[in-house]
């Protein structure tokens, strides 16, 4: 995946040793496993809502609710794993996600789908929580980097891949049982990472100093994450709008209150006070936000596009996906020998080419020929894989190096939680505009516009974030002779 920097003389590359690998192979199937599941449900929305007779309040629990409870579990599991050890939270969780996605398969309606993708919901945050903090723990310098590097790779490939392989199970089987099929995935898939993750996974060690878990800390988290998601799981209406706003800034001021209180005391505040501190940790975890809010709700709403607007089976559907997939593969391959030459710049290039994309797909499916139009948008999901594919491995690298070891779980669970609540957020929202503007008599078309639209200034505000985010590297610079002296430091670290 990556090589060491040329500097004028050889340097050696490090590699991975048999264990090493092990466990990456157990992190990254973990991971795809889980986050291949909710990209593959995408395309077979349409065909769940016909077989359930769902509403479209079901259909955003179904989808978003996924979100809710996989952002509610991170930073628990991440803590619980920083100060128990992670290996049996990582078995359980996936257990948990495997079983269930059985009942999901066999729902009858459309409640017992929304409750069985929540517990999916909390089980997959569970592994996730455990997977970042597993790949710090084992691993350090390059190794460390590559690791990560491919983790996040595999999560984009997983939600680039979704949408052509929920497409051709649907074409293969067809619509009434093909998205019962798109959940039985998970179980083949999930068993055998539960044996390996037994088998090859380390023995539970605490990372963490200290084993005090700040139990109000978390009560409060959990609760703030509530706060800011429901209202877009589950549009309350103006005064409902009005009483989630204010719940969530008293629950952010009594988080806050409360940490400072708990380290005064004496004891290890949930959030560590290294990731408070930091600008770039901050600004890098907006970038992800967006970028992950964004590209899910512009996914979705492209292939409720497709198969509603211009009537287009699943598989073509799926075809029309396939080249962000086919991009974002070959582009995160070779995403490091750009951060090479190109250090943190990538990040905001590569978000800045997202936002061109989706902008010029709403324009495209508002004013151009429907006879070509699936080719075109076709191309200019090659152009978006590309995009996110150069900056999504190399952004969360960034990011993760301002996380302490004794929070590594902590860190990487709060980056993942923002990016679940964005999630939750972004398609909740963007699939009811777009839903909305239909039913409204605009057109299929327009309504796709206006979601694109949404969804390139939402990542438009990742490129001024992450702008900003490298100003704030810069400036945590010790001096700018030590910068001179290791003028590649950061890209070595982010190089993937």
């Amino acid at each position: 995946m990556t090589a060491a920097i040329p500097t004028g003389k050889t340097e050696a590359k490090e590699r991975f040793d048999a264990a090493g690998r092990r466990v990456l192979l157990v992190c990254v199937a973990g991971g795809f496993t889980t986050l291949l599941d909710q990209s593959v449900l995408n395309t077979s929305i349409p065909a769940l809502r016909e077989t359930l007779h769902a509403q479209p309040a079901h259909l955003q629990w179904i989808v978003a609710g996924y979100s809710l409870a996989f952002g509610l579990a991170l930073i628990p599991g991440g803590r619980l794993g920083d100060v128990k050890g992670r290996k049996w939270f990582f078995v359980t969780g996936l257990a948990l996600f495997t079983l269930v996605s059985l009942v999901s398969a066999t729902a009858t309606d459309p409640e017992v789908l929304v409750a069985a993708r929540l517990l999916q919901g909390a089980g997959a945050g569970l592994v996730n929580s455990q997977m970042i903090g597993t790949l710090q723990d084992v691993f350090s310098g390059q190794l460390r980097a590559r690791a990560l590097g491919m983790y996040a790779v595999t999560g984009g490939l997983a939600f680039a891949l979704g949408p052509p392989i929920g497409g051709a199970v649907l074409a293969l089987v067809g619509p009434e049982d093909g998205w019962r099929l798109t959940f039985l995935l998970n179980v083949p898939f999930g068993l055998a990472t539960v044996l390996l993750a037994v088998r090859h996974l380390p023995r539970p060690r605490p990372s963490a100093r200290n084993a005090d878990l700040d139990l109000v800390g978390l009560l409060l988290v959990a609760a703030l994450t509530l706060a800011l998601m429901l209202p877009f799981v589950q549009p309350p209406g103006l005064a409902g709008w009005l009483g989630f706003a204010a719940a969530a800034v008293l629950l952010l001021a009594a988080l806050a209150w409360w940490q400072r209180r708990y380290a005064r005391a004496g004891g290890h505040p949930l959030i560590h006070p290294a990731l408070t501190r930091s600008a770039p940790y901050a600004l890098g975890t907006a970038v992800a936000m967006a970028q992950f809010g964004s590209s899910l709700a512009a996914g979705l709403v492209l292939t409720m596009f497709l198969q509603d607007g211009l009537g287009l089976s699943p598989m073509g559907a799926a075809l029309v996906s396939l080249p962000s997939a086919v991009a974002m593969g070959f582009a995160s391959a070779f995403a490091w020998r750009v951060v090479q030459r190109f250090g943190r710049r990538t990040v905001t290039a590569g978000m800045t080419g997202s936002a061109l994309v989706m902008l010029a797909s709403g324009l495209l499916a508002h004013w151009g020929p429907a006879g070509p139009l699936p080719w075109l948008l076709a191309l200019l999901q090659l152009l978006g894989g590309a995009s996110v594919g150069l900056m999504g491995a190399t952004n969360q690298a960034y990011v993760l190096r301002h996380a302490p070891a004794e929070a590594a779980g902590v860190g990487g669970a709060i980056l993942q939680m923002a990016q679940r609540i964005a999630a939750a957020v972004s398609i909740s929202a963007l699939s009811g505009l777009y839903l909305r503007a239909t039913t409204g008599g605009g057109g299929h078309r327009s309504a796709y516009a206006w979601a694109s639209a949404v969804c390139a200034a939402l990542a438009g505000l990742a490129v001024v974030a992450s702008l900003l985010a490298s100003r704030a590297t810069s400036s945590e610079d010790p001096t700018p002779t030590e910068h001179r002296k290791a003028p590649h430091k950061d890209r070595e670290e982010a190089a993937t």
